[in-house]
Formats: C-alpha cells, sequence, structure tokens
C-alpha cells in the first residue's frame, strides 16, 4: 500500500508540472522514476529502462484522453496524423529496441543532455516559420520515423518534436498541437509494447514489473496525474508564468546537467 501511495504522489507532481508548463508526461514522469528507482535500490542495469517504458505506459492512457478532447475541438488533421503514422511505428519499436540494447548508464547520458535541449527551449522559445510544403509519403515515413525513434528512446509523446515539424510545414499551431496528440498514441502503444516484451524474463527486475513495465508506478501515477495535470493547466492561468516556466527551466537543466556529469565519467571510466 505504501507503494502505491508513493506513486500516487509522484503521478501529482508529473500532472501538475504537465499541466502547469504544457509539457509532455515523460520530460516529468522518466527522471522522477529514475531518482525513486534508485533509492529504493533497483539494479542500476534496469531502472533507467523501467523508468522509459512505464512512462511510455502512461501516455497511453493519458494520450486518449488527449486525443478526443483535441478531435472534439476539430483540431486533429487525422490524414496527416494516418500518414504518419506507419513511420511513427517502425521508428519507435527501434528506438525501443535501441534503448534496450545499450546500458543505463548510456541512456542516462543521453537523456540528460535531452534534457538540457528542452530545458534551453523552454528557456529561449523557437517558433518554427512555415516555409517548407509537406513531404510526400516516403519524406513522412522518413519524418515519422525519426519522431517515433527519438520520442521511444525518451519515453515521451513526441509532441516536442512533432509540433516544430507541422508547424514548418504551414499547418496552424492549433492543429499542429492536435495532430501532434494523435501521434503520441502510436508512439506510446508501440514504444512500450516493444518495452513489454523485450524486458520479458529480463533479471533483476522487481516484483511487480511486466517487463519493462512497473506496474505500481503505472498505476499511481495514471490516477493521480490526470486529476493534477487539469489542476496544473488551471494554475497557468493565475500564476507569474514567465519567471516559473524559467526556473522550471533551470531546474530541467540542473537535472540534465547531473545525469550528463554523473554518467560521463561512468562511460570514461
Amino acid at each position: 500500500m505504501e507503494t502505491y501511495l508513493l506513486y500516487l504522489c509522484l503521478g501529482a507532481i508529473a500532472g501538475l508540472i504537465s499541466g502547469l508548463f504544457g509539457l509532455g508526461g515523460g520530460v516529468v514522469i522518466v527522471p522522477i522514476l529514475i531518482f525513486t528507482f534508485t533509492v529504493q535500490g533497483m539494479s542500476p542495469d534496469i531502472l533507467t529502462h523501467l523508468a522509459i517504458g512505464t512512462s511510455l505506459a502512461t501516455i497511453v492512457v493519458t494520450s486518449i484522453s488527449s486525443v478526443m478532447t483535441h478531435h472534439r475541438h476539430d483540431a486533429v488533421l487525422w490524414p496527416v496524423a494516418l500518414w504518419l503514422t506507419p513511420g511513427i511505428c517502425i521508428g519507435a519499436a527501434l528506438g525501443a529496441v535501441f534503448a534496450i540494447s545499450i546500458t543505463g548508464t548510456s541512456l542516462q547520458f543521453s537523456f540528460g543532455v535531452f534534457l538540457c535541449l528542452v530545458a534551453l527551449k523552454m528557456t529561449i522559445p523557437v517558433n518554427p516559420v512555415g516555409g517548407l510544403a509537406m513531404p510526400g509519403p516516403v519524406g513522412k515515413s522518413v519524418v515519422g520515423s525519426v519522431i517515433g525513434f527519438v520520442s521511444s528512446l525518451f519515453g515521451i509523446g513526441g509532441g516536442s518534436l512533432t509540433v516544430p515539424f507541422l508547424t514548418i510545414v504551414k499547418i496552424p499551431m492549433k492543429n499542429a498541437v492536435g495532430t501532434s496528440a494523435a501521434c503520441g498514441l502510436p508512439i506510446a502503444v508501440s514504444g512500450v509494447l516493444t518495452y513489454l516484451v523485450r524486458g520479458y524474463g529480463e533479471s533483476g527486475l522487481p516484483p511487480g514489473a511486466v517487463g519493462f513495465v512497473f506496474l505500481p508506478a503505472f498505476i499511481g501515477i495514471i490516477v493521480s496525474s490526470t486529476i493534477f495535470a487539469r489542476i496544473g493547466a488551471r494554475l497557468a492561468h493565475r500564476v507569474p508564468g514567465e519567471w516559473l516556466r524559467k526556473g522550471f527551466a533551470l531546474l530541467l537543466f540542473v537535472i540534465g546537467v547531473r545525469f550528463v556529469w554523473r554518467n560521463a565519467g561512468l562511460l570514461i571510466g
């Protein structure tokens, strides 16, 4: 029971931050789970993979609600999302396979670099200006594969990659966000299925893990994060957003640097 209460609290924190800053849950959930699993004494060989697989599992559930909301507001360009989906599914599966094939140290180092980039983007927003035409079927497959690969590698829903791409190809921001949400579902499904199958029977997994998905964390985060994401979204309209956003970006940067510094030494040594 104590374990589930812990993950309910973690889910509340992740949901609140996600709603407050408009971040995808994985950017928050993965580092929280890495720190928590480390404190709980889980094997360093598998805890990062477990955190990413569990994050993707939560995104499967939360993205369904997000897609339905955007669809009701006619924000999803389904033809674009469906054209991107095959590449996304292939890329997400390959990203998960690659993540599982490398050490937890290498994965944490890479995730640290990714967090630093997200922090910089939050501090210095870059709004892509539409200027390119939507690529053809092959181009969409390539773009989808890259988005799926990176997203599955780091346990995120892909919005930080999909939205800029869609904006560059002249999709209005409202539709870019809605279509990105629709693309997040196949990323999460393809990625988590790979983490489940490839992690099945892995040595060192804790009780309650199914492949690289830790069920107590998955259940606790799902129950509380959705509720607190709504609270965070409401608070976003009542608090001084710019300074708060930069403060959180600094926190993400510090966490990212810590991952990079700590694991760079292990990689070199």
